[in-house]
């Protein structure tokens, strides 16, 4: 297991979110896009060199295809290259086919500096889980990391996609008053999971909103109140998902910044340029800087397959 987290000497902690890589089955016709996804996540890694990389989902399309465990190799094989410390939550496409999660974070976990958990037993999904980060010198908490696992497709026959439960929903709670209270207040957190939360919605038309909204807010049809206990919890200064390609946008709802990253696969549909989105913490401020790289404003020529 890697080292803890912690932030860098000059207060700063830096993350490279990538969401939306969808290799397929490595068939020639899909192989260029596959190879040009992994080229760009090599090249975002060297440009940007993150503190941690987090995967938000979707990194392979596994329904039909013959080995997806192979497919989901090739998409982690350049964050795995780069030594940097990453985690991942799943999306609603890595696990619909021959695979299940549990396969996939054993695959994961055999990197070193994987810092996927499978999170409690007793609850919904696999990859509930949270990371603190460290003060420069290594000696308190000072920002928490919480990931979710939010599913597949909503039972029948209320359809459309699946929603984050309650019992993970209770579970970040419990985590989050036990570091309030260890640390003498709420420490600066951010969250990630795949599928965004109806909130989204209104994040567009909310405060400080930048970005762009192409297509509609795929969210789950049924609220379960994660948006509202973060909101009570008073410590999540921020969230971010993937899931529509054509949205990457932020809005700030109730003190809370509603993010999405950027699609970074090109074998899957989406209008905007292909790209990663970074993430700023400052130790002891709880705020967050945030901005899209695109793969134009990279040097991809020493990362090709």
């Amino acid at each position: 297991m890697a080292a803890g987290l912690k932030f860098r000497q000059d207060g700063t902690f830096n993350i490279l979110q990538f969401t939306d890589m969808h290799l397929g089955d490595g068939k020639e016709e899909e192989r260029e896009d596959d190879e040009r996804t992994t080229a760009l996540v090599r090249s975002m890694i060297a440009a940007q060199k993150p503190d941690l990389v987090v995967l938000t989902g979707d990194m392979i399309w596994s329904n039909g295809v013959a080995d997806p465990k192979a497919s989901f190799r090739r998409a982690i094989a350049p964050v795995v290259e780069s030594g940097v410390p990453w985690a991942a939550v799943f999306g609603n496409h890595d696990a619909e086919g021959e695979v299940s999660r549990e396969e996939l974070l054993a695959i994961q976990q055999e990197d070193d500096n994987c810092l996927t958990e499978a999170g409690p037993e007793d609850i919904n999904g696999i990859g509930n889980f949270m990371l603190k980060v460290m003060s420069a010198s290594g000696t308190e908490d000072k920002a928490a990391l919480y990931f979710f696992d939010s599913g597949i497709n909503a039972p029948e026959p209320i359809g459309g996609y699946a929603w984050i439960h309650p019992d993970q929903i209770g579970w970040y709670t419990e985590q989050s008053k036990k570091l309030t209270a260890q640390n003498g207040g709420p420490l600066p957190s951010l969250a990630f999971f795949h599928i965004p939360i109806p909130e989204y919605d209104a994040a567009w038309n909310g405060e400080q909103v930048t970005g762009t909204r192409e297509e509609n807010v795929e969210c789950p049809k049924v609220n379960t109140g994660l948006f509202g206990a973060m909101v009570q919890s008073g410590d999540v200064v921020g969230t971010f998902v993937g899931h529509d390609h054509d949205n990457d946008y932020c809005g700030t709802l109730h003190g809370i910044r509603l993010c999405y990253g950027r699609a970074t696969g090109y074998n899957c549909y989406g209008k905007l340029p292909k790209g990663a989105r970074v993430i700023r913490l400052e130790e002891g401020k709880r705020a967050f800087d945030t901005w899209i790289v695109q793969a134009d404003q990279v040097d991809m020529s020493n990362h090709e397959e």
